[in-house]
């Protein structure tokens, strides 16, 4: 779903929609009241996809030239660079990002939404789509171009690291390391890069011959929390596994410490490898073996494609190859 050229719904919209007078809509959307006219006022306007407008009606034709940015949370730091990125990239052409938290939580992520499109944004970038809650669709109909990075939703532009391939590489490096029980902190199921990356490591290690079963494969956060309790529950298996793919840096370094609890030494007794390549991945006590995911530069091309897509122009979809980094916490079986 590309940018669809559609206006923004006017007062006049829904005043027509409503069989009513433009003033009696103003009145309506401005009331507290539960008279059941204002109710249904109120229905036309969310039916049609109305967002008020906070800027004054003397700019209302004019360009803000500012873009809204959704994201899960700025604490990540896979996020915060991604967003750094897009922040610089506007900066330097004179537009304004305005980046809000979403918690990966449905309700807030169209309530923030709703209220970037108030303020109004000339477009979106959407860092935090979800593959069973596809608020974007219902955005994208607002009249505002929207644009996807980190996470892809089909009919949507997006820019995105190549995580199936991601994922592709960190099997083969470990199968050609000789393991053969492998374990995955998959991460949340509706965060389409994240399952990418486990759908290609597990393509990858059949390939191979090695058959990484459901058994092994643990839904998760991407917090060193979710690390830990993953690596738990596939330690304490009959049959551990003797390396893991661990879909994020963060989780991959909460494994990292139940390791150093339970006496293993990673890259020796047990191989980890990451995703994503943060700064601490390399500065570890044992460094991280980890699949570098190109966060700040496909903010960048997220920022001017979303650019493109405001001024009218073609765009398309794309992704940008990750690389393997291969440090001490993989080694031979």
């Amino acid at each position: 779903m590309e940018s669809s050229g559609r206006r923004r719904v006017t007062l006049d919209d829904v005043a027509q929609r409503a069989g009513v007078h433009k003033s009696t809509v103003s009145r309506a959307l401005r009331s507290a009241s539960s008279d059941p006219r204002v109710a249904r006022i109120r229905e036309v306007a969310e039916e049609l996809g109305w967002t008020p407008d906070l800027i004054a009606a003397g700019l209302r034709n004019q360009q803000m030239r500012s873009i809204g940015v959704l994201v899960p949370r700025l604490t990540d730091v896979v996020l915060a660079t991604i967003f750094e990125g897009i922040d610089d990239t506007l900066s330097q052409q004179g537009w304004q990002a305005v980046v809000v938290s979403t918690w990966d939580e449905p309700e807030v992520q169209r309530r923030r939404a709703r209220l970037l499109l108030g303020h109004r944004v000339d477009g979106l970038i959407v860092a935090d789509a979800r593959d069973d809650e596809p608020y974007m669709v219902d955005i994208a109909g607002r009249g505002v171009p929207v644009l996807l990075v980190n996470r892809s939703y089909p009919g949507f532009v997006s820019v995105t690291c190549d995580d199936e391939l991601g994922g592709r590489l960190a099997a083969e490096h470990l199968v050609g390391l000789g393991h053969t029980r492998l374990g995955v902190v998959a991460g949340m199921p509706y965060a389409v890069s994240l399952s990418n990356r486990v759908r290609g490591f597990r393509a990858a290690a059949r390939e191979r011959g090695v058959e990484v079963s459901d058994d092994l494969v643990v839904p998760s956060t991407i917090y060193p929390s979710a690390g830990r309790e993953a690596g738990t529950r596939l330690l304490d298996l009959p049959d551990p596994p003797t390396a893991f793919f661990v879909v994020n840096d963060a989780a991959a370094i909460g494994l990292l410490g139940l390791l150093r609890e339970r006496g293993l030494t990673p890259g020796v007794d047990v191989s980890v490898v990451g995703f994503n390549d943060i700064p601490e991945a390399a500065e570890l006590h044992v460094p991280l073996t980890t699949v570098r995911n190109p966060m700040r530069e496909m903010g960048a091309l997220a920022a001017n494609e979303a650019l493109r897509m405001i001024s009218g122009q073609p765009v398309t979809s794309r992704t940008l190859r990750p690389e393997l980094v291969v440090r001490a916490s993989t080694g031979p079986r």
